[in-house]
């Protein structure tokens, strides 16, 4: 028997935006980009290029977003129950591997960026011009999407399911949450502090993060399930 639901919720798209939000590509490249900036005394430029960073990561991330949704709304009828299957299952998998990585991090497959695309994150984020850093925020947002983008395929596929004027607003609102520890940062460092304490946050706080993103990402993935094989339909 199938369940009437509306999903996802408000709450889900709230709670997978803020696990996604601690991302440690997009955190970790603003953090040395304000390395950079205050050690080259263009501070009084800090929030412009900050800012600028932050909304070329957020424009990419809902570009992509908007793109997918249109590639999942193309997909026949009689194809898309085993697409979001499939979707599904890479995203249970994206959550197997986060709870690996919280006991047993840097050992054997893990979602992180190759380090050939870190090391020119690395050189992009030293070319500082304001096209440089639209273009540095864009490279990120572009490199990590499939690398740690599961949480955001997972609710790209749910709104996906039922695309209106809603749904759409739900994935600005995520978006919009999943740049606001860049917000934070870039405004904690502006205001005064050091930047050492924040790299210690991240480091400090990255395994739990790991942790909560995989068991979310085990449940969304079910929850798709659940959907493409008509156990939950929307009411």
């Amino acid at each position: 028997m199938a369940v009437a639901a509306s999903i996802p919720t408000l709450g889900a798209v709230i709670i997978t935006a803020a696990v996604d939000s601690i991302n440690p590509c997009a955190i970790g490249v603003l953090i040395l980009l304000v390395s950079i900036l205050t050690a080259s005394h263009v501070r009084k430029k800090l929030l412009t290029y900050g800012f600028l960073y932050i909304s070329a990561v957020f424009a990419t991330y809902l570009a992509a977003g908007l793109g997918l949704v249109y590639f999942f709304s193309r997909i026949p009828l009689y194809l898309s129950e085993y697409l979001a299957i499939a979707v599904a299952s890479i995203i249970v998998f994206a959550g197997l591997v986060e709870i690996k990585d919280y006991f047993w991090y840097g050992r054997g497959f893990t979602l992180s960026i190759p380090p050939e695309m870190s090391k020119k994150i690395s050189d992009y984020t030293k070319k500082i011009t304001l096209p440089g850093i639209l273009f540095l925020g864009a490279f990120v947002a572009g490199v990590e999407l499939p690398c740690t983008g599961a949480p955001y395929l997972a609710i790209i596929a749910l709104l996906s399911q039922q695309f209106d004027l809603t749904a759409f607003l739900l994935l600005v609102l995520y978006n919009f949450i999943f740049v606001l520890p860049l917000i934070a940062i870039l405004m904690l460092t502006y205001f005064g502090t050091k930047i050492h304490v924040i790299k210690k946050w991240k480091h400090r706080n990255r395994p739990l993060m790991r942790l909560a993103s995989g068991v979310l990402l085990i449940f969304l993935g079910w929850l798709l399930i659940l959907i493409a094989n008509g156990t939950i339909t929307f009411i």
